[in-house]
């Protein structure tokens, strides 16, 4: 079950954070940390440019392409790469370093990954991440594990310096945590790709959609999706989805995609 965790606004005690990883979220949570007081003692990326560019914002000694030259002992190493690529990664990085703890930032994977060394974590925080904007990390909850009371710790200690919602969570439950964030994010976000196609398929521009997108995503602050759901599908009004069916003759992907959402819309609302 997850359990919520009283967050501070700041931590007590500057950290020692080793970043192996300067990607979207990686970028956005080390300069959250950083403006909280904590030190980022060296950052790591495949890419020497992406490595340079986040210690340079971060003001960070060290910044390199080379997992062998980080430092052997930090407070955290927190490892932000692509899921696929946290089981190899782990494994070099624990070379010299299995006292030290390790937390990975990843939504469904286990938090076993790191069992390289004994004291691994997760600090996973659910939101979608850009390397251009701004993010508020007091407003984003944080979902923590630990394999020992003192990776769990410190796991806490580094997200409620940002956060003002930390929540421990078990790899078992952050799994369905990060499908639904697929359904809620990614699957949405490709519905507006798929509506700005259409549009500017013919001539109408995507910026007519955004006072809609707005106002559907304020509705589900205040009630339930499935009471805040509208259109034809709701009714499974057949003439209608039929047209709109054959608008999309030239579209045969969201031709299907239409037909399908509108089915699971209107078998959800005949749902008790």
């Amino acid at each position: 079950m997850a359990v919520p965790v009283k967050a501070r606004s700041n931590s007590s005690t500057s950290m020692n954070i080793v970043f192996v990883g300067a990607g979207r979220l990686a970028t956005q949570l080390a300069k959250a940390l950083h403006a909280k007081g904590h030190a980022v003692a060296a950052v790591y990326s495949r890419t020497l440019d992406s490595a340079q560019a986040l210690g340079t914002a971060v003001s960070s000694p060290l910044a390199t392409d080379s997992i062998a030259s980080l430092p052997l002992q930090a407070d955290a190493f927190i490892i932000a790469v692509k899921d696929d690529a946290l089981p190899g990664v782990a494994a070099q990085l624990a070379a010299g370093r299995q006292g030290q703890t390790f937390l990975h930032t990843a939504g469904s994977v286990h938090m076993s990954v790191l069992a390289a060394v004994k004291s691994h974590g997760v600090i996973y925080p659910m939101q979608t991440f850009s390397k251009e904007r701004h993010t508020d990390f007091s407003r984003i909850p944080i979902f923590i594990e630990g394999s020992t009371p003192e990776a769990l710790a410190t796991a806490r200690s580094i997200a409620s310096a940002v956060s003002c919602r930390v929540v421990q969570m078990t790899s078992s439950e952050r799994r369905y945590l990060h499908l639904a964030a697929v359904f809620a994010c990614n699957f949405a976000n490709h519905c507006y790709a798929l509506a700005a196609d259409i549009l500017e398929s013919h001539g109408m521009s995507f910026d007519d959609m955004l006072p809609l997108i707005d106002e559907t995503a304020a509705k589900v602050h205040h009630m339930h999706p499935r009471l805040a759901q509208t259109g034809p599908a709701v009714r499974y009004d057949e003439s209608i989805i039929k047209a709109q069916q054959e608008l999309l003759a030239d579209k045969p992907t969201a031709r299907q995609v239409y037909a399908m959402m509108s089915r699971s819309i209107h078998k959800l609302q005949q749902e008790p």
